[in-house]
Parts: C-alpha cells; structure tokens; sequence
C-alpha cells in the first residue's frame, strides 16, 4: 500500500508557495512543516505528498519518467490545477483535455520550480 509521494526542491520557500496554490485547486493543504520539508493533504487528514529539501544536502533533481498524479474533482478543478500551476511558475507540458488512456479521462500535464513533472486528471464515469 502507497503511503505517499515525495519530490525535491532546491528552494523549499518557494516550492511551498508553488503547491499552497496548485494544490489548493483540488482540496488539498499544508499539513505539516519544517525547515526540511512540507506535507500537504486533505484537510483534516493525513499529509500523503512531500516537497523537501534533499537530506544528503545534494541539489534537487528530477527523475525521467516520474511524475507524480493528483486526481481532480471534475473537468474545472484539471483546469484550475493546470492554471494555478503556469500562474505560479511552473511550465506546461500538456495543456488541459481529453487523452485517449481510458473512456472518459480528461487530464493535464505540467512541470513545477524545480522540473517535476504533474499530472492531475479527471475521470467521468
């Protein structure tokens, strides 16, 4: 069983401000916090993604072909999550709508500060 998901970051300042915004479109909040790392999940939850700052004090990188995926309440909330994250900083990488992966996905690409890659995505039923 996945109990969470962390990435790095090179500027844990900045990266928390990212995702207070980003992740704020899908119901999720700071949860916890150091001076080493953020948690965020639902509110009144248990905190399941991580942005920290790397413990061998090594700069931040990105793995090729990890992304980490947030699942949307609807259509809107992919659209909000996609937008918060270009209006913040991040870089797109797929814009907003429908993929062939399943009937009914609908999702969107991006990337944050430091070169993570985001997928949120909406799946109609």
């Amino acid at each position: 069983m996945l109990n969470g998901v962390c990435v790095g970051t090179n500027d844990l300042k900045a990266a928390g401000a990212f995702y207070d915004d980003v992740l704020a479109t899908i119901g999720m909040a700071r949860l916890a916090e150091d001076e080493v790392e953020i948690g965020y999940g639902p509110p009144g939850g248990a905190a399941s993604f991580w942005v920290l700052t790397p413990l061998n004090k090594g700069p931040a990188t990105v793995g090729n072909g990890v992304q980490v995926m947030f699942a949307a309440p609807s259509q809107d909330g992919v659209h909000a999550f996609y937008k918060a994250a270009l209006a913040a900083g991040g870089a797109d990488e797929g814009r907003p709508g429908p993929r062939s992966y399943s009937a009914g996905y609908y999702g969107a690409y991006c990337r944050d500060l430091d070169g993570n890659k985001l997928h949120v995505s909406y799946v109609s039923v």
